[in-house]
């Protein structure tokens, strides 16, 4: 896990260095690179959030349901629930980007 933070710290330590290379694309070519960049993080991030987020809640139900069958009633509809109020954040963070990507 280190391994993939390093490597992102990497790969976004060369996309800020790099505004000697957009210097002659003019005074906004820096500043849209980053808006860009900005909008893809942000929905990036969040989708990952929200995976790791609906695989645990899942897996817990699925669990939960395994050792008492019986609550598999009581179980479902909440699950639901919660995984449409994580999804929906993620939809949040599209829209986000979508708005990100309109500045440019």
């Amino acid at each position: 896990m280190t391994a993939i933070i390093w490597a992102f710290a990497f790969i976004v330590t060369m996309l800020a260095t790099a505004s000697p290379a957009l210097a002659a694309e003019g005074a906004g070519g820096y500043a849209n690179g980053m808006i860009a960049m900005a909008a893809g993080l942000a929905i990036g991030l969040a989708a990952f959030g929200v995976a790791l987020g609906q695989g645990r809640a899942t897996a817990a139900a699925m669990e939960s349901i395994g050792r008492n069958p019986n609550s598999a009633d009581r179980i479902f509809v909440p699950m639901i629930i919660g995984l449409a109020l994580m999804e929906a954040l993620c939809l949040y963070a599209l829209v986000i980007a979508f708005f990100l990507q309109g500045k440019f």
